[in-house]
Formats: structure tokens, C-alpha cells, sequence
């Protein structure tokens, strides 16, 4: 977890300010920002992260997965894409051994989409395997694609691949074709050297479904 907390994607500077400027109007008037896997979101006006995806759990509730180390219980969420809207969220349940945070979403206050640009999300699946080909999408470098290295640590809850990933892509989906398998959660090399560190989607799964409470049952928006 030492290496992990030295890479960790967290606050950007110039944020806040930007966050203090989108208070001020009548923004929501306008229709709710689509967001979906990939989407960028701030948190507490202070960490820029990715979004992994957005779906509902069991009980009917609009939620949203990311990393665990982007917010706290509590924490408000806005996108990225258009901070003006104001909040669209909050953060309900952060886990830090699986690094790991699900998000509740206002209804009717984002239009939620499987789609984000060419990253589509039709379900979640078991990891993936070396010398498998994984892709990601995360607001800071966008798409990019690397090969499956596999679970080398003795956490059973992660996978390393070689993908391009910088801070701000925390939280970002890990797809197999269109199958969500993982979340990016942290790097282990300067720049885009990689490699890559994330939890992987069947833990968080089987941890929802451990907890019985809000998120049982997530399933990705269709």
C-alpha cells in the first residue's frame, strides 16, 4: 500500500476556483450532463478523478463506482464536463482495502449512459488473464490499451497491466471488449511507464454484495 500512496491521483490545483465560478448562475436549467464509465468528476472541489461506470443497484438507486482514495463519505461530486450544473452526487461508502468508492447520484440530476466516447460498458466480468489485451479510459490520458501482466502481489483483489495512466485517472474502467473487469487505482513508474495497479471488478462485486446495504446488486447501465 506504500507504493500505491505515492502515486495515488488526487487534488489538481486550480479546481476550487473553477468550482467557485460554476456556483454562480442558473445552470440548472440546462439538461443533466450525460456520465458514464469514463466520465471525469471532481470531488469537494479538490481531486479531479475518472468515474468507472454508473448503474443501479437492487434497491433502484442511481450510483456511480471510482477509486476509493478520490473521497470520503459525504464528499460531493460534479462532472467535469460541466461543473456549472453544480452537484450531482455524493459519496455514500469508501473502502480502503479494495481502494474503492461508490457514489450515489440525485436523480434526474445526471442523464446516465453506457457509452463515453468509443468506451462502452455492457456488463462486468471475471479479471482478466496474461497475456491478455485490456484498454482503459480515464480523464488525464484517455484511451489506451496494454497487455495483462497478471495478480503479482499476494493481494488477491488486483491486477497489473501495462496501461498508460497519470493522476486524474483514478477510478478509470479496465474493459475486456466491452466487459468492465477492473478499476485503475494507482501506477508504480514515473509517466506512462507503468505498471499499472487495479482493483479488480469481482472483488468490489462480492464486497457490495458482503455489505448488504447500498449498491447490492450494482449492475452497469444498459
Amino acid at each position: 500500500m506504500n507504493e500505491r500512496a505515492r502515486h495515488r491521483s488526487l487534488g489538481v490545483a486550480g479546481v476550487a476556483a473553477a468550482i467557485t465560478f460554476a456556483a454562480v448562475g442558473t445552470a440548472q436549467a440546462a439538461d443533466p450532463p450525460m456520465v458514464g464509465g469514463g466520465s471525469g468528476i471532481i470531488v469537494d472541489s479538490q481531486a479531479q478523478c475518472t468515474l468507472t461506470t454508473v448503474g443501479y443497484d437492487r434497491g433502484g438507486r442511481l450510483l456511480g463506482l471510482t477509486a476509493g482514495h478520490c473521497g470520503q463519505a459525504g464528499a460531493k461530486v460534479v462532472t467535469e464536463a460541466n461543473p456549472n450544473y453544480g452537484v450531482v452526487g455524493r459519496f455514500v461508502y469508501s473502502n480502503p482495502e479494495l481502494d474503492y468508492a461508490l457514489i450515489e447520484f440525485t436523480l434526474g440530476k445526471i442523464n446516465p449512459v453506457a457509452r463515453v466516447g468509443e468506451t462502452t460498458i455492457t456488463g462486468i466480468g471475471a479479471p482478466a488473464q496474461f497475456p491478455a489485451v485490456v484498454c482503459k479510459k480515464g480523464r488525464t490520458t484517455g484511451t489506451s490499451c496494454g497487455v495483462v501482466w497478471g495478480n503479482l502481489r499476494a493481494a488477491h483483489h488486483e491486477t497489473w497491466t501495462q496501461l498508460c495512466v497519470l493522476e486524474g485517472d483514478s477510478g478509470a474502467p479496465v474493459m475486456s471488449g466491452s466487459t468492465l473487469v477492473g478499476m485503475v487505482n494507482a501506477y508504480l513508474a514515473v509517466g506512462c511507464l507503468g505498471p499499472e495497479v487495479g482493483t479488480n471488478m469481482s472483488a468490489i462485486s462480492a464486497d457490495l454484495e458482503a455489505r448488504d446495504d447500498v449498491g447490492a446488486g450494482f449492475h452497469p447501465i444498459q
